[in-house]
């Protein structure tokens, strides 16, 4: 069964990833790595990661990369991947700069203990 808008044939997914099914063991992307591009879309570029690059001018979750593209978010991964081996897009997890050094915490605390 289709969904009316969809072409998600198993054909063009293959073209799109050129046959991979996978973005690899080491790949960075999950579902909420927030994926920012470093350049704009340049002439001959494939069409999806010219999308991607208008679609992450501001930092935007690999899921809504993957809803906006209307693409399953494996096959998103793979595209993300191919940006990201090229420099054309930078990947980070949200958790990763949400975390505060415990010793910055601690001289805080001090630091208001001493007011």
């Amino acid at each position: 069964m289709s969904r009316p808008g969809r072409d998600d044939s198993p054909d063009r997914l293959y073209t799109l990833t050129g046959g991979r099914s996978g973005a690899g063991p080491d790949s960075p992307f999950d579902l909420v790595t927030l994926v920012v591009a470093e350049c704009e879309p340049s002439p001959g570029m494939q069409s999806e990661h010219a999308a991607i690059l208008r679609t992450t001018q501001a930092p935007t979750a690999v899921v809504e990369v993957a809803a906006d593209l209307g693409l399953p978010v494996s096959i998103t991964k793979i595209l993300l991947s191919d940006l990201l081996a090229t420099g054309r897009v930078s990947a980070r997890h949200p958790r990763t700069s949400a975390i505060p050094d415990p010793d910055i915490l601690e001289q805080v605390l001090v630091g208001l203990r001493n007011i």
